[in-house]
């Protein structure tokens, strides 16, 4: 019996490492942004989110919703990942891949995401004494850019 529940805080003490949440919830976030379930998108993002194109939570919301209206049969992928944890922060770097089972769209998102030159970075904060309570407040990347003739 004690051999059972050293296996279980063994198992929990590395699901709980704040590197392994950041991965899960960016996957995780991933899924959401891919299922078009809008309300889990939202439960991942802080309320005082805000990006370096000026968005905060209710507008990043707002143009995702819009923007992945376009893109029908998405999968994001985000391969060789890192994060760098610096309690209470953590920062997850990545070269993310949007694909598209159109192909239009996915002309498009190889021009304007797939090919960036920079990886993103995505910025959570712990949010409180739970392992598993982390918050999206801040993604950036130096390549990307919002054109200005996009406006939701």
């Amino acid at each position: 019996m004690l051999a059972i529940a050293l296996c279980i805080g063994l198992y929990l003490v590395w699901l709980w490492r704040p590197e392994h949440q950041i991965r899960l919830h960016t996957e995780h976030f991933f899924h959401a942004i891919d299922g078009r379930n809008w309300d889990g998108v939202a439960d991942f993002i802080g309320e005082d989110y805000r990006d370096q194109w000026d968005q905060d939570r209710a507008r990043l919301l707002e143009r995702m919703r819009e923007g992945f209206r376009w893109v029908r049969g998405s999968r994001i992928t985000a391969p060789d990942a890192a994060v760098r944890v610096e309690t209470p922060h953590a920062i997850w770097i990545g070269k993310i891949n949007v694909y598209s089972s159109d192909d239009g769209v996915m002309q498009v998102l190889d021009e304007r995401v797939n090919r960036l030159p920079a990886p993103f970075e995505m910025e959570w904060h712990h949010v409180s004494g739970k392992p598993w309570d982390w918050k999206l407040v801040r993604v950036s990347n130096t390549a990307f850019q919002i054109p200005a003739d996009v406006s939701y």
